[in-house]
């Protein structure tokens, strides 16, 4: 497949079309097949420096890139968000050594990294202890404990973890997942991106050395590390790439059916005011908090996939429709990176109280 330069390239839109008719099976299993056509494609290139080979693109076309992904197969997307989240880490670290030597490979699809930060970020966060804890010892750092979420461990060359040390600093490294005292745990089946294989990593008195720090150590490394923060627009623009799908479906069943026509134009009003706002967000331009557009993303996805379904009827019901599927995935919005502010205003919606 020819590299994908532009979010409006027509090899996007083929390769979207190979994802979509193998997303059913992507979910169930590691999509590899799905990632690979996606390194060939040149996605991998889509959000690093020129420097490093990639291509650079803005904001706001990164969040396209990924509304069209998404739609097509959510599973490999929350994959490459992963992937991409450790290489844009490495990359944005002063050490230039590790990026150099490791993001050609990263980027090309030759080799595989993954995260394991959900603990420094939203979960395990109430935990008194830190549940990964990482030692200074000569000539690097050991690290103890385990992360609690980590996507595609299981085919991962290499962890970029985030540990806490005794005097309440972080660190971020760029661990070897075939170390020493690395345990992958099974993942658990998951209601919806069990293909993702994510599930948890324990780490027992594992070595590693200086050179294979990103950052730190220092406090809040999430926060002070360059290129380094979590959350942001991508779970949001994910969440409205699932949405369109279900909006579309909902609009070709409409054109067959009356009663569907209201519902799906009142529905594509509040789905192009919200990915006009996202991409509005993606260039600078902030007309709302990137915490509204988190609500808005999960209500309308949790209230679009639903309306997929009700209009397929019985077969949105049986294993394989992808209505179904659209309303399974719909629930990951609710866990993914969900701050409590956002959880609180889905609270409310769900119990149709005034926020």
């Amino acid at each position: 497949m020819e590299r994908i330069t532009s979010p409006e390239s027509a090899n996007l839109g083929k390769l979207c079309e190979s994802l979509a008719a193998n997303a059913q099976h992507a979910g169930d299993q590691w999509p590899e097949a799905q990632l690979a056509m996606c390194g060939d494609a040149g996605v991998y290139e889509w959000f690093l420096p020129t420097e490093f080979g990639g291509q650079a693109w803005s904001e706001a076309d990164i969040v396209k890139g990924y509304l069209r992904l998404s739609a097509s197969c959510l599973t490999t997307t929350f994959v490459i968000t992963q992937r991409m989240g450790a290489c844009k880490r490495i990359a944005a670290s002063s050490n230039r050594t590790l990026a150099e030597t490791l993001l050609p490979d990263l980027m090309s699809g030759k080799t595989f990294a993954t995260v394991g930060i959900s603990h420094l970020t939203t979960s395990r966060r109430h935990l008194a202890k830190p549940v990964l804890q990482a030692s200074e010892v000569e000539g690097g750092f050991l690290l103890d404990g385990f992360s609690p979420w980590v996507t595609g461990a299981t085919a991962a060359d290499m962890l970029v973890l985030g540990a806490s040390l005794d005097d309440g600093r972080e660190v971020l490294l760029a661990a070897d997942a075939k170390s020493n005292g690395v345990q992958i745990e099974p993942p658990p089946r998951l209601v919806a991106l069990t293909g993702s294989q994510t599930g948890q990593v324990r780490l027992n008195q594992v070595f590693v050395p200086d050179e294979r720090v990103i950052d730190g150590p220092i406090a809040n490394v999430m926060q002070g590390s360059r290129g380094a923060m979590s959350g942001g627009l991508q779970t949001s623009t994910l969440a409205v790439g699932v949405a369109s799908a279900a909006l579309d479906f909902l609009r070709t069943e409409a054109e067959k059916r009356t009663d569907l026509q209201e519902p799906a134009q009142q529905f594509a009003i509040e789905y192009q005011k919200l990915e006009f706002d996202l991409l509005q967000a993606a260039s600078g331009i902030e007309s709302c908090s990137s915490q509204d557009l988190r609500t808005r993303a999960n209500s309308l996805v949790l209230r679009l996939s639903q309306a997929a379904l009700t209009a397929a009827k019985g077969a949105g019901f049986v294993e394989g429709h992808p209505a179904g599927r659209w309303c399974r995935e719909a629930l990951f919005f609710l866990v993914w990176s969900c701050p409590q502010p956002v959880l609180n205003a889905n609270l409310c919606q769900l119990a149709s109280m005034a926020t």
